[in-house]
């Protein structure tokens, strides 16, 4: 049985492990509560569908005592590396609520200093990839939300924009920047948030790679649960080694002896 008496705050994935979709995780919300009054917590995602505003819409219409501040999300650490570069142009194919979030940067559909990809759903086609392809071209840097391959949805597992990030990679012979999970840029400043040492954090999520083996490269211990993306055929095939595999979120608190 992996010891978590070191553990002192963790770092939850949201997506797969405290909802998915629309739908609450059985059991979730009476966990994060049990959990919280112990623990600090931080809530991680790469989404990229929607603002930081209105993921904290979404928590708190489901029920959940999480605050804004609270939440780190891979968009917002990119606006705050586009921040330090002053005000750069940028072409911007991420979804119109997110937009919200990167209305201080000038944009451009012609010339561009940094295009940046997120997701944009059903308007992927050849001619959106094209133009971010001729501008790459041209000398702009290419800025991934995050680079997953796959994500659940309530219908099933979907491609994630992790398969365009590699297109336009492959095709401009440049290497994307990556700032959501499982970059260890991400989840540093998730430890400054926490003011913890690595070894005293879990992360808590569904994907093997970008959660767990993320978290891992860093010195969390890294929880896997077994609901959301995750498929047992998946993980086993992964380089990556849970410290520890646990059906649900809502199983964390009793092993913890919080309950």
């Amino acid at each position: 049985m992996t010891d978590l008496s070191t553990i002192r705050g963790f770092l939850l994935d949201l997506d797969g492990v405290l909802y998915v979709g629309d739908q609450v995780i059985e059991g979730a919300r009476e966990s994060l509560e049990i959990l919280r009054h112990h623990y600090p917590c931080r809530f991680i995602t790469n989404t990229s569908t929607k603002s930081l505003d209105s993921l904290h819409r979404k928590l708190i219409a489901m029920g959940f005592s999480i605050s804004r501040e609270e939440i780190i999300s891979a968009p917002q650490a990119v606006v705050l590396f586009l921040q330090s570069q002053g005000t750069p142009v940028c072409h911007l194919l991420l979804a119109d609520d997110v937009r919200r979030d990167f209305s201080c940067f000038p944009q451009s559909d012609t010339r561009a200093e940094f295009v940046v990809v997120g997701d944009i759903g059903e308007r992927w086609n050849y001619a959106v990839l094209n133009r971010a392809f001729r501008l790459l071209f041209e000398g702009a840097d290419l800025l991934a939300v995050h680079k997953n391959r796959f994500w659940q949805t309530g219908e099933g597992l979907n491609l994630d924009i992790g398969a365009f990030v590699a297109a336009l990679e492959y095709a401009c012979n440049k290497e994307a920047r990556i700032f959501g999970k499982p970059s260890p840029d991400f989840f540093e400043m998730a430890l400054r948030d926490l003011g913890l040492s690595p070894n005293e954090i879990a992360i808590v999520g569904d994907d093997i790679d970008s959660d767990i083996g993320g978290g891992q490269q860093v010195g969390f211990l890294g929880i896997l649960v077994k609901t959301g993306k995750y498929r047992e055929s998946y993980v086993a095939a992964s380089k990556v080694r849970p410290d520890l595999v646990i059906d649900s979120f809502r199983d964390l608190p009793h092993l913890l002896g919080l309950t």
